[in-house]
């Protein structure tokens, strides 16, 4: 493709290449449009002698052809895509999932010449019809070499843009604080979670309170672990009023009389660092909430919570990575903001 500036005479049946505005400055002509007959008297009547267009040559693609070839080789099932207009095409998630993408190739897609696609962070949590990712070619057409090689990059060895679906639905909640408190602890954790689980498929079944004593407060904890485990939960959430403050607390020791192991303790997320990840013998993950998931901005249960419902096994090394992004903004809800450090 060749972009330059043309004499009117040559200028008919090619795309215009900026946008043409009369003496009231409001604009006369579309940038992007094949010129006809019609536009090429408008463009004399304003003065002008010559124009810049874009013209095809031998085995080039226009911008929406281009666009809408890579982008069916870039997504998987799971993700609706708009049409081509304007060189874009967006992807939406057709179902709540997890965005999976291979960053290497992306990159790779990304250095091709007039070729971008814009994501959202690889291993995002989204709801049905969040849109995850937008292509746009840039100039008004692609070369077919260039299309051939996005297309191969995308598509092999599986479509880059890849939604995992959600796979488990019941979640159960244990809450733990002093017993005057119930009424706000529950409401406080509910509120927060139940919608964010409901943006993911996922259904909040009816919470379990425990008021804890210090004497018997595991065996009363992991009792309750198996009743969960026992009535069909398939994802199970511990918090309180107080977070888990340490390896050998009464969570993790509950979780392991329980009859499960404790998969990592602490994350390198802020507002989330008290983060539990267990998982009983039966498969059951048991996620031990810090006290930022009663908070509706997002915290660490935005990042593990989406992956552990398509089934993804979070272990130490999957934790560990959430420390690039596990930057987030404070919630007011902490008793110990950042900002107190100054």
């Amino acid at each position: 493709m060749k972009f330059e500036a043309v004499p009117l005479e040559e200028a008919e049946d090619q795309i215009l290449g900026h946008n043409i505005t009369g003496g009231s400055g409001r604009r006369v002509l579309r940038k992007g449009r094949p010129l006809g007959t019609d536009d090429i008297a408008k463009l004399r009547a304003l003065g002008r002698t010559s124009v810049y267009v874009a013209r095809l040559e031998q085995g080039d693609l226009p911008e929406d052809e281009a666009a809408g070839r890579i982008s069916l080789a870039l997504a998987a099932p799971g993700c609706r895509l708009s049409a081509a207009r304007t060189g874009r095409v967006n992807f939406y998630a057709e179902q709540p999932g997890v965005l999976r993408l291979e960053l290497g190739r992306l990159v790779a897609l990304n250095s091709l010449p007039g070729v971008t696609l814009a994501t959202l962070p690889e291993r995002s949590g989204v709801a049905a019809g969040k849109m995850v990712a937008t292509l746009k070619v840039i100039p008004y057409a692609l070369g077919k070499e260039v299309v051939e090689t996005a297309e191969e990059i995308a598509a092999r060895p599986a479509p880059l843009v890849t939604l995992s679906p959600m796979v488990l639905h019941r979640v159960g909640l244990i809450l733990s604080g002093a017993a005057g408190a119930q009424e706000r602890i529950v409401s406080s954790f509910r509120n927060a979670l139940a919608p964010r689980l409901s943006a993911l498929g996922a259904t909040l079944q009816e919470p379990v309170f425990l008021p804890l004593e210090e004497e018997g407060a595991e065996e009363q904890l992991a009792m309750a672990i198996q009743g969960e485990r026992d009535r069909g939960i398939e994802v199970l959430l511990l918090a309180g009023d107080t977070a888990i403050m340490d390896r050998f607390d009464i969570a993790p020791r509950a979780v392991e009389l329980a009859g499960g192991t404790v998969s990592s303790f602490g994350a390198p997320v802020d507002p989330g660092n008290l983060l539990l990840v267990g998982y009983l013998k039966c498969g059951l993950p048991v996620v031990g909430a810090p006290g930022c998931a009663r908070s509706p901005k997002r915290n660490v249960i935005d990042l593990v919570l989406p992956r552990i419902l398509t089934g993804e096994c979070l272990g130490p090394k999957e934790i560990a990575a959430l420390g690039h992004g596990g930057l987030l903004e404070d919630v007011p809800e902490r008793p110990a903001p950042r900002s107190r450090l100054g």
